[in-house]
This record gives structure tokens, C-alpha cells and sequence, in this order.
């Protein structure tokens, strides 16, 4: 039976129920549904709407049913809720959603039977129909196999076999053998990669053969729950730790579903550094996005002036989606699984490109959409293990669906070869609250004193097949289709195996281990399954249970012997016109180049995803007290002590790439390592690794592929000169789009290079922003030893050129040279701040170092630098820095410099009094108006950011972006020591209870995508608490009832994935749930108790009424004005207040951190009747973030005992958590917010 309900917001929600239900159930629906109202006596329901595909259960449904579950309501099998549209023609997306002409009892009806097991006659005919691109090669291949077996292969043995050895999987052009110009090149691309760490190994302990890449990482503080398959304490334990390097691109699937093409392809990427050894701990996140020219409009819909780059190409009939829609909506994807998996995304970029010459069309209609990012994990788990026949297969996460068919062939041939149905078909769905379950069972083996993986993998092309088999590839196995979770009943043999249903990992665990395995499981919600087992004889099947086998193959038969690949190509010189100017245009061209999407501000990209998460941030990419995005380096810190962290940043070079393959790979290694070079780096360049991602139009034209080799070679011969290894990466050689009409678009050969290392101390990492001291000096100092040249530019772009004038580096140990000893004045404290000369040249790198400040200028010259033409000093891109040097080091820096051989020019000073950049060269002058350069900077991230806010907030955003200077005031006491408060971060080592004077125990406690739980546990930790770690589960099964525990805090995150309305479905688990409300109710009539909710944990307090429940109209939290999700560190006023946390902070003025979709505190009281704790400092978005009423950010009970408060105080407590901090206390121990969390442990003690 299905039961309608008609939300506030005139949508229907459709649940599937078992059996009739009471009223008392039914009621229970209508508060979970936001007050709906049950539609009684309505079977059915007239008018269009669309919904999602009958087929398929939504991650929404999941969530949905599992909170009734949680609410002790028995039999709700499905729901779904469906939109009203006016007629059939309104728009929806046909991948995930149907249109609907009424809604009855049959919506969720599916007449569709699963299609039965195949024994494919015809291979030729099944690979074309199926879009399977198999070689004719490998198709003889097949043919063996069948006489080898004496029979005809089946549709999932051949579907998964063109999976596990297409190109995308399998990397056959980088293994294969090149010819060009008739002559066989010595080495493969594999081989000249795995060159560099053969030459320099560095630190690598484990790459090219598992999901990541491992570095020795130094011995850092775990800090975890002792036992984790029930609630228990937090403890302090060392360990020797390794660092993970990873990056993936997912261009064909965000080409076409850009959403879900990010979204799944950050997620996966999380999911190969969960599945490095056996398993490993993912930290942060990095995204590039590339495409075609995103033609902006301004408000009244004309074009922006000097935007005629634009005009190369014309406009395409786009075969998916435009190129606005796909960054919008593909930085929207990417952001929204980080955000609510709990990853920072910490750095990042962005190209969009078009060029047409010489008869040839070069655009990023086939996008490029790459993520990456950084993690670490155990040494003794950096490794997999030697599976044993008897081995336990266990799957973890969501069920099968018909999702991601086919992916692996379909990504591996140019965009438009088949058809769109067969292109829609293989792109999967993002469920990030599913992969953060499977996370946190991950997370909690690799945490215990004896890890019980044996070996690990995650699912991504071809699914189970492909996970599962590299799970036994060493022995074999045997996989019970009976035991795999099916979502989608309707599903064939061949879907089963092979669809690539994301969130998923695969274990192998030793049958001992399995029931201990299970209770963590259980308690995180996890869902585990145990599938097969391993079997040793070298063979591998899946069988149904009937005990037919759809898939019956030799291991040898699967992965062996596939046809070596052969590319035979030709040398084709390419040259483009080189660029002209005029010297009086200074000041347009700048215009021009500030609005390239490259090179504009990237706010529109950095205000909506979760910077912060994790507490263990050092360096992001806003800077400076008006927060623009400014920093090329991320920086996480390895645990909370905050020492020893993680550097990653990224490079590219593409347009020089098309003028020279060789300069293009050299300038992207250049530009990751002067954008890293700012990190203080533990043994400088050789704590670096690097991933090469490779993306290139192969076989699309002659040259290319020849092209493609030189790329590699010269990235090789760069890596090797300069020592550093390349231990991972990936390719993806199809960047081609075809269009019916015969068109075809190639995109630029590409490499992303990403750096990764171990830093010293992320406490001295260099910020780009200048300091507005007068008694200082910038100075330039060039990596490349070329001359100045424009070709390959950011300038040559804006003006619709390329340039086959491009620079390079031309001698390698010089640029070593130069990276070593920007690293030595880090550590020797001489650089004030330091910023990279990349996009938009040396003038860009100075306005940029301005941008961030309230005040002040500079006053350039540019007689030191070598050359005549103050063009290129102003716009080339050679790799090289600026750097400011306070006076009293000016002559230690420079003799420091000339000792070692590094030329430099001294090129200026700051101007603290003048709001303008001044710039000399001989008799040449100008004098540039900053704010006004900053406000055509920021323009462009206005223009895309009016996509994605809504009711004008984009607009608020690009007034009050400069008027809004964070400003902080401390109480004159505060030292920002650790012994001000008499604390000890390694109590841990020396602890033992004290029985006469216990310690107070505080319990973090989470729910099913909660996120920020670690933070705050260490921060309650620090201020001296006991810290008890509680799953929901805890207190739904009874296992926990909070009588020890004298604090509590709520975390912040995405419980349930916000499914229903934020924390709707948790504070359904507690009114609803008998044990679960027994426990909070007798906590909250307690009188010697304290609580905490922060971010959605502050949703929860609000939505359960445990504020103000004497107020006759009851508060809420809204969507946050802009609908969309707002990160940012902004400033808080404390006002005078009797809360027992924030009391003796009163007057404050603090820096904090926001992260949240649903923060819009609606009080319907007049504001004396709130005791308010906390006020945004500035009233207008985006200082209000929000839109809240009366400016709240924190809000208390009358008493001052229990706070609710959506930033993050947890994720601001140490001055490197902070994005802005007075530079004067940047040493300091920790922040003010501290004695918050030290308060409520003096209280507790009073109380004890």
C-alpha cells in the first residue's frame, strides 16, 4: 500500500508501507514530514509531477526509511516524494527523474523482469551493440578463451571483461609501444614515469601497484575511541604514520551528468586513499575543473566589455550541457560529497580555454574534471596482505542499481561515439552519507591495535567484478550472488557484477575476525555483507543461487594476455601566432586578463564547500582579513598538536603545451612546486611526490600521440633532474567530443601535476598576503633561467593567441637551487609573505598580494629585473616568486641569496598610506587603482555565482566582500598559552585517575553523517574533559545511557544527509526512540549537567525544543537566505551573557569558522526574550552569513547551561586553524575560544 502526504511546500511524499497504519504512526509521519498533511482518502493524485525512476530506490528513500526505523515506526518500505510541474513540458533530468501523469498505487511498480544469462554467439556484433570498444585484438583474444573453455562466453563474462581491460582501467597506451616517426622509442610511458622513483625513491614505500601512493610520514599523535564496536574514551596514542598521495580525473562522466560526474569522482578518489594497504585515513581534497569558455552575461543580459576571446569559436549545440552549467553544477557535485563525507576541499583551479588556428578547433568541450587530494595512514598498514585460501569477501556500503554500466568503455572513446543512452547509462550517483559509513568502519579498523584487513579495495569501473577480483587476484575466489545487496530487482546477471553502484568497498578479512568486524559494522550503520570467500585454486566466479555461474573464468584468463598496444605517429611541428601589443594599453590589458576565468577570483568556487572540516586545516585558499581565495598551497595538519602536517598544490600548463609539449609538461612541475614551495617542507624538495594526471586527445589527429610521448619524456627527464618521484597518477586518453553534425572538438593535451610532502611545522607556512609595513621589501626571484616570453600566457589568451614563444626551465639544478632556498628563509622566519608568478604573470602576483588588505599599496620598479620590454616583465609567466623581507633582514637575505648563486631583483616596497599599485621601468610609468582592479577581479566569481545563489545574494556578496574586514579583541589577560588555563596536551603520557578528584566526562554524540566529531572531541579533550565517543546506536540499542557522563555536545555534519530537513531525522530517533529519549531526558533533568549543539548539532537542540521550551512560539533553522551552502571564517561579537561556556569571553571580537546549509536562525520572540550568546559582526551578507534574525549565531538557555550555535568554535581553537589571525600572536598555543571548553570543565568540577 502506498499513503500520500502533501508537504507545506505543496510537494508529495509517496511511502510504501506493509501494513495499515495507526494514527498514532501516521502522526508521526506528518511531524517527520514537516507537518504534512495525510492525504486520508486519496488513492490517487491528479497533475503532472516528477519524481524519481520507479526503478530505482533514491539515497534519499534510504535515509528517509532508516530514520522511520530509527522512530521505532515497523513496515515503511519506501519513500519518495515527488514534485507538482504545470504541464508534461517542464523540465527535469531524465537520468535521475521521470515525469509522472498522476501519481497512484502503481509508482513504484516496475513490469520489468530481470533479462536472463546470455551466451553470446556473436562477439562482433555483442561489442558494437553493447559499446564495449574492444579491439579487434582483444576480440580474438575472447575467441581463444572460448575454445579454451569448449564454449561460448556469457554477456557478463565479456561485459566485464571489456571493463577490466578497457584503456581506462587498464592503461594500455601508457604500457604499450610507441613508434614515431618510424623509429620504436626505447621506453614505454609506464616506464619513463616509474623512472623517476627508480632514480629517486625518496621516501616511497609502497606506488604504482595499490589505489595511492605511500610516503614515509613522521610519528604524529592518533587520537581515537579505545574500543569502537560499542561507546567508549578517547585515548592518545603514537604512531608511525605515511602519507598518501592520490589524484583522478571523471571527465566523461561530468561532461555528461555534471553533478554526479564530480561528485562520484571526488568520491571515488576518497575511496582510493581509504583502500591504500589495508586501509588508510583520507584528510583533504583538491579540484580542477576545465572547459570550454563559460560566456558570461552581465545582469541585463549583455556581454562584458573586453571579453572577445570568447568569440573564437562559436557558440556549439552543446551535446549535454553548456560550459556555465557544467561549472556550476560540477563544482556543485564535488563540493557537495566533500562537504558532506567530511573532506575539506583545500586548493584547487580552473582553465577554460578555446582557440581555433591553422585549420584546427582546441576546447575543453570534453571537460576535465579532476580530483585529488592528500591522507595518511599507519606504516605497518601501508601494505596489503597475502590473501589465504579461506579468506572471508566482504562488501561494505549501498546496494546494486543500474548505475555506471559500463563506464570503463564508454570513458575510453571520445564523448558523443555512442549513443546517449548508452553514455547516460554509465555515469554513477553520488550518495556521500553512504561512503562516510563505510568510512568510519574503515576508519575504525585501521585505528585498532591489530588491524584484521587482509586486503582492500574500492568500487569503481566494473563494480563488484573489478573490486572483488583484484580482492582474490592471487588465489581466486568464489562470490555468492545470493548474499549481494540488490537495490533494483529488475537487474540482470550481467548488472549485478558489473554495475559500478558507488560507496562501496571490498574487504578480505580472516573468519575470526568477522564478528568483531560486524559489531562495528552494526554500530555505524555500515552496511556488510558477507559475499564469498577466497578459494585458492586460481579461478574465479560468481554464482547465483541456483548454482548457475554467469561468470566462470581462469584469474589468468581475465587479466592476462591482452594485446600489447601499439601507437604509431608522426612528429608534427606546430606554430601559433605569437601575440602583439602596445605599451599604452597597460592598463586594458590587465582589464582583460583579470577577467579570465584562470586567473578572476575563485570565490564563487571556495564560498560553498567545507574548508574547515576536520579541525586539522593549516592553510586554505582564502587569506587575509577580507578572506579572498587567494593561496595555491593546502595544508593539513597530521594531528592536532599541530606540528607536523601535509602540503599539496597543483600546476598545469596547457597552452604552452599545444605550442611546445615539452615546456608545457615542465612549466606544470614548476608551477606545483612554486605553488608548495611556501610550506615549510620537512627535507625541503625530497619530501616531495608528485601525480601526473594525464589527459589527451589521442588519435584524434596526426601528431598527437607523438606529441603525447614528448609530454611524458621531458616530465620524466624534468622529475629526474631534479629529484623528485612520481609514484602515482592517472590517464585519460579521449579528450575528444564528437558532434553529430561531424564535428570534432579536441581538447588540449593536458598534464595536472599535483605535489604532495610532509611539512615541518604548519605553523610557518607563508601567506600570499602583503604586509602593509612600509619598513619592508619584495623582491623577484626567477626559477626558469629563460628568457621572458609570452607564449603559452594567461595575456596571449585574453587577446585570442597562444604564442609558440613559450618559456621553460632551462636548467634544472638551478631551479632546485632557487626552491631550496626559498625554503631555508621559511624556516630562518625572514619571509614576511610570498606568493608564485603563474596565471596573469608578475603584475597579477602584486595586485593579488594587495587584494586581500583593507588598506595600503605598493611601489614597484622594475629597472632590476633583466629585459627591455615591460610587457613581458609585467605578463610573462616564467616560473619564478615574489617575496617580502622586513628591513632587518634585508642584508642577511641578500648575502644569503649571492652565496648561493640565486639571482634576485629588488623591485619595491609596500605604500601603507596609498591605495595604489605604482610601477616604474626606466621612463615608463603607471599608477593602478587597486580596488578598482580587485572589483574586475572579483566580477567574474559574481557573474557565476549568480547561478548558484539565489534571492540576490551574489550580489549582496560582490557589494560587501571589501567592507567587511575580520577584526578581533581579546581580554586584555589572555596570553594564548597553554598554562594560562593550566593545561597539558601530553597528559596522556603521565595520566593516571585520581579517584578523590575525578575527571569530568564529556560524550561527543553523532548520528549517521555526522562529520566534526574528532574536532570536537580533542577540543574537550584539551580543556582537560574525559571525551566518551556515542553513536546513535549506543542509546538507540540501550548500550549507552549517559549517567557517567556530566557533558554533552551534538556535532556538526549531515545527519541522514539532511534527508527530511536538517536534523530532522536525528531528533526523530530520540522523541520517537524509547531508550534513546529515556537517556536524553534523564540527562536534561539533571542538575549538574552541560550541553552542546554546534552547526547540526545546534539544529537538533533547536528542533528537540532543549533552548527555549518556555517560549509559546518556537524557534527554528532555515535555509540559509542564499539556498546554498556557506563556508567561510568570519567575525563573532561575544556580547555580555551569562552562559556558563562564552560568559568570561564577553566583548570579545573572535575569528570562527561556518559550514552550513540550513543556518538561518528564525526567532519569532522579540530579542530580550533570547539569550543571546553570540552576533554575526557585521549585518549585511555575507558577514551574516545566514540571514538570521537579530544577527544570531548562538543562542543559550535561560540558565546558561545549555548552547546551541551553528559556526564552529572546535574548528578555531588553535591559531593555524584560524584563516585569519593577528600576526603578532601567530605563535600563540591556542585562541581564546579554548576557554570556552575550559569553562564548562570548571563548572563541571564545581558540581562533581
Amino acid at each position: 500500500m502506498i499513503l500520500f502526504f502533501r508537504t507545506q511546500s505543496k510537494s508529495v511524499i509517496a511511502t510504501e508501507v506493509n501494513h495499515a497504519l495507526s494514527d498514532a504512526e501516521i502522526n508521526k509521519l506528518c511531524w517527520l514530514y514537516g507537518d504534512a498533511t495525510y492525504l486520508r482518502n486519496e488513492q490517487t493524485l491528479q497533475g503532472y509531477y516528477v519524481g524519481p525512476r520507479r526503478e530505482m530506490i533514491t539515497p534519499w528513500s534510504t535515509n528517509a526509511v532508516e530514520i522511520t526505523q530509527n522512530m521505532s515506526l515497523d513496515g515503511i518500505l519506501r519513500i519518495e516524494e515527488y514534485f507538482p510541474v504545470s504541464s508534461k513540458e517542464a523540465d527535469y533530468d531524465p537520468m535521475l527523474q521521470r515525469m509522472y501523469d498522476g501519481l497512484d498505487q502503481t509508482v513504484f511498480t516496475v513490469n520489468h523482469e530481470p533479462e536472463p544469462i546470455k551466451r553470446v554467439e556473436d562477439l562482433e556484433k555483442f561489442n558494437e551493440e553493447e559499446g564495449l570498444a574492444l579491439s579487434p585484438e582483444e576480440m580474438e583474444y575472447l575467441h581463444k578463451i572460448e575454445k579454451q573453455n569448449g564454449r561460448p562466453l556469457t554477456d557478463s563474462e565479456i561485459f566485464g571483461f571489456a571493463q577490466i581491460n578497457s584503456e581506462h582501467c587498464r592503461h594500455k597506451i601508457f604500457g604499450g609501444e610507441f613508434i614515431i616517426d618510424g623509429k620504436v622509442m626505447e621506453s614505454s610511458l609506464f616506464s619513463l614515469i616509474k623512472k623517476t622513483t627508480k632514480e629517486n625513491p625518496g621516501k616511497i614505500l609502497s606506488a604504482y601497484k595499490d589505489n595511492v601512493a605511500f610516503a614515509q610520514g613522521p610519528e604524529v599523535e592518533q587520537f581515537a575511541p579505545a574500543n569502537q564496536s560499542t561507546s567508549d574514551f578517547f585515548r592518545v596514542k603514537p604512531i608511525e604514520s605515511v602519507i598518501s598521495l592520490k589524484a583522478e580525473t571523471h571527465n566523461f562522466p561530468t561532461t555528461v551528468e555534471p553533478f554526479n560526474g564530480a561528485a562520484t569522482g571526488t568520491g571515488g578518489e576518497i575511496r582510493d586513499r581509504m583502500g591504500g594497504g589495508v586501509g588508510s585515513w583520507p584528510i583533504a581534497g583538491t579540484a580542477v575543473y576545465m572547459t570550454a569558455y563559460p560566456r558570461l552575461k552581465e545582469d541585463d543580459g549583455s556581454t562584458p566589455a573586453l571579453r572577445d576571446w570568447e568569440d573564437i569559436l562559436p557558440v556549439r549545440q552543446w551535446l549535454y550541457q553548456t560550459p556555465e552549467q557544467i561549472l556550476i553544477k560540477a563544482s556543485n557535485g564535488a563540493s557537495d560529497f566533500g562537504n558532506k563525507f567530511g573532506q575539506p576541499l583545500i586548493t584547487g583551479s580552473l582553465l577554460t580555454f578555446e582557440h581555433q588556428e591553422n585549420g584546427e578547433k582546441y576546447a575543453y568541450d570534453k571537460v576535465i574534471m579532476l580530483a585529488g587530494g592528500v591522507g595518511y595512514g599507519t606504516k605497518r598498514d601501508c601494505l596489503k596482505g597475502e590473501p589465504q585460501a579461506g579468506n572471508k569477501v566482504v562488501v561494505v556500503g549501498g546496494d546494486n542499481y543500474r548505475i555506471g554500466l559500463g563506464g570503463g568503455s564508454v570513458s575510453s572513446v571520445d564523448t558523443g561515439h555512442y549513443s546517449n543512452g548508452i553514455e547516460l547509462n554509465a555515469i554513477q550517483r553520488a550518495n556521500p552519507e553512504m561512503q562516510k559509513r563505510a568510512y568510519n568502519l574503515v576508519r575504525a579498523l585501521v585505528e585498532e591495535d591489530n588491524n584484521p584487513v587482509v586486503s582492500i579495495h574500492d568500487h569503481g569501473s566494473a563494480g563488484h567484478l573489478n573490486c572483488l577480483s583484484e580482492l582474490v587476484e592471487e588465489c581466486g575466489g568464489k562470490i555468492d550472488m545470493t548474499q549481494l545487496p540488490i537495490g533494483d530487482k529488475t537487474l540482470s546477471a550481467k548488472e549485478i557484477i558489473a554495475n559500478e553502484s558507488q560507496e562501496r568497498m571490498g574487504l578480505l578479512i580472516d573468519e575470526k575476525h568477522l564478528d568483531h568486524v560486524k559489531k562495528i559494522a552494526e554500530r555505524e550503520r555500515a552496511p556488510m555483507y558477507v559475499v564469498g570467500e577466497t578459494t585458492g585454486d586460481a579461478h574465479f566466479a560468481f554464482v547465483q543461487g541456483d548454482g548457475v555461474k554467469p561468470f566462470d573464468l581462469d584469474v589468468a584468463q581475465m587479466f592476462g594476455h591482452s594485446p600489447k598496444t601499439i601507437m604509431k605517429d608522426e612528429t608534427v611541428e606546430r606554430r601559433y601566432e605569437n601575440v602583439s601589443y602596445n605599451i599604452n594599453k597597460v592598463e586594458e590589458y590587465l582589464q582583460r586578463v583579470l577577467q579570465l576565468e584562470a586567473v578572476a577570483c575563485k570565490d564563487w568556487l571556495t564560498n560553498k564547500v567545507d574548508r574547515s572540516v576536520t579541525g586539522k586545516v593549516a592553510r586554505q585558499q582564502c587569506q587575509g582579513e577580507i578572506q579572498l581565495p587567494l593561496s595555491d598551497c593546502g595544508v593539513v595538519a597530521l594531528d592536532y598538536r599541530g606540528h607536523k602536517g601535509i602540503a599539496t598544490a597543483l600546476g598545469h600548463a596547457p597552452q604552452a603545451g599545444l605550442a611546445s609539449p615539452e615546456a608545457g609538461s615542465v612549466l606544470s612541475v614548476a608551477e606545483s612546486l612554486t605553488n608548495i614551495v611556501w610550506a615549510p617542507l620537512a627535507d625541503g624538495m625530497d619530501s616531495l611526490s608528485l601525480s601526473a594526471n594525464w589527459m589527451w586527445p589521442c588519435r584524434s589527429q596526426k601528431g598527437e600521440d607523438a606529441r603525447l610521448y614528448s609530454a611524458v619524456k621531458a616530465l620524466s627527464d624534468f622529475c629526474c633532474a631534479i629529484g623528485v618521484n612520481v609514484p602515482t597518477g592517472k590517464d585519460s586518453l579521449s579528450l575528444t567530443q564528437q558532434y553529430p553534425n561531424g564535428d570534432k572538438i579536441i581538447s588540449p593535451g593536458t598534464v595536472i601535476v599535483t605535489s604532495g610532502g610532509e611539512v615541518s611545522d604548519v605553523r610557518q607556512v607563508v601567506s600570499p598576503v602583503l604586509v602593509n609595513d612600509k619598513n619592508t621589501r619584495l623582491y623577484h626571484i626567477d626559477f626558469s633561467f629563460d628568457e621572458q616570453r609570452l607564449g603559452g600566457s594567461a595575456f596571449a589568451q585574453s587577446l585570442g593567441k597562444i604564442g609558440s614563444d613559450v618559456p621553460t626551465v632551462k636548467e634544472p639544478q638551478y631551479f632546485c637551487d632557487c626552491f631550496d632556498a626559498v625554503q631555508e628563509m621559511i624556516r630562518r622566519g625572514w619571509i614576511l609573505a610570498g606568493h608564485d608568478i603563474s596565471a596573469g604573470g608578475l603584475i597579477t602576483t602584486l595586485l593579488e598580494m594587495t587584494f586581500a588588505n583593507a588598506e595600503g599599496g605598493l611601489h614597484i620598479n622594475l629597472h632590476d629585473i633583466k629585459g627591455d620590454d615591460v610587457i613581458k616583465k609585467l605578463f610573462a609567466e616564467n616560473p619564478g616568486v615574489v617575496i617580502q623581507v622586513a628591513d632587518e633582514h634585508k642584508e642577511e637575505v641578500k648575502a644569503f641569496l649571492q652565496e648561493n648563486c640565486i639571482g634576485f631583483a629588488r623591485i619595491g616596497t609596500p605604500s601603507p598610506d596609498k591605495r595604489t599599485l605604482s610601477i616604474a621601468d626606466g621612463d615608463w610609468k603607471t599608477e593602478l587603482d587597486i580596488n578598482a582592479l580587485r572589483d574586475t577581479w572579483y566580477k567574474t566569481s559574481y557573474l557565476l555565482d549568480r547561478k548558484q545563489s539565489m534571492n540576490g545574494m551574489a550580489k549582496k556578496r560582490y557589494q560587501n566582500y571589501k567592507k567587511q574586514p575580520i577584526e578581533m579583541k581579546f581580554n586584555a589577560d589572555f596570553t594564548g598559552t597553554l598554562q594560562q588555563y593550566g593545561l597539558d596536551a601530553d597528559r596522556w603520557k603521565t595520566s593516571t585517575p585520581n579517584t578523590q578528584h575525578p575527571t569530568p566526562k564529556a560524550a561527543i554524540i553523532r548520528e549517521k553523517g555526522t562529520n566534526g566529531e574528532r574536532e570536537m572531541a580533542y577540543a574537550l579533550y584539551l580543556a582537560g574533559f574525559e571525551v566518551k565517543d556515542v553513536m546513535m546506536t549506543d542509546l538507540i540499542t540501550g548500550r549507552e545511557t549517559l549517567e557517567e557522563v556530566n557533558m554533552i555536545v551534538f556535532c556538526g555534519g549531515f545527519s541522514n544527509s539532511d534527508v527530511l530537513g536538517s536534523a530532522k531525522g536525528w531528533a526523530g530517533a530520540f522523541l520517537y526512540n524509547p531508550k534513546a529519549k529515556q537517556a536524553l531526558d534523564r540527562f536534561y533533568a539533571r542538575e549538574d549537567t552541560l550541553s552542546l549543539g554546534i552547526c547540526n548539532g545546534c539544529q537538533l537542540m533547536v528542533e528537540l525544543n532543549l533552548i527555549n521550551a518556555e517560549h509559546k512560539h518556537r524557534a527554528h533553522l532555515c535555509h540559509n537566505t542564499s539556498k546554498k551552502f556557506e563556508s567561510s571564517f568570519l567575525n563573532l561579537t561575544i556580547p555580555q551573557n551569562n552562559s556558563v561556556m562564552f560568559g568570561s569571553l564577553s566583548g570579545n571580537k573572535l575569528g570562527i569558522w561556518v559550514a552550513h546549509g540550513e543556518g538561518r536562525f528564525y526567532l519569532p520572540e522579540a530579542e530580550d526574550k533570547y539569550n543571546i550568546i553570540a552576533k554575526y559582526n557585521y549585518a549585511e551578507y555575507p558577514g551574516n552569513p545566514n540571514g538570521s534574525d537579530y544577527n544570531v549565531a548562538s543562542i543559550c538557555s535561560a540558565d546558561g547551561r545549555h548552547l546551541a550555535m551553528m559556526p564552529h568554535l572546535e574548528r578555531s581553537v588553535f591559531p593555524w586553524q584560524q584563516a585569519w589571525y593577528p600576526r603578532e600572536r601567530r605563535q600563540q598555543e591556542v585562541t581564546p575560544w579554548i576557554e570556552a571548553f575550559v569553562n564548562a570543565r570548571k563548572w563541571v568540577e564545581s558540581k562533581l
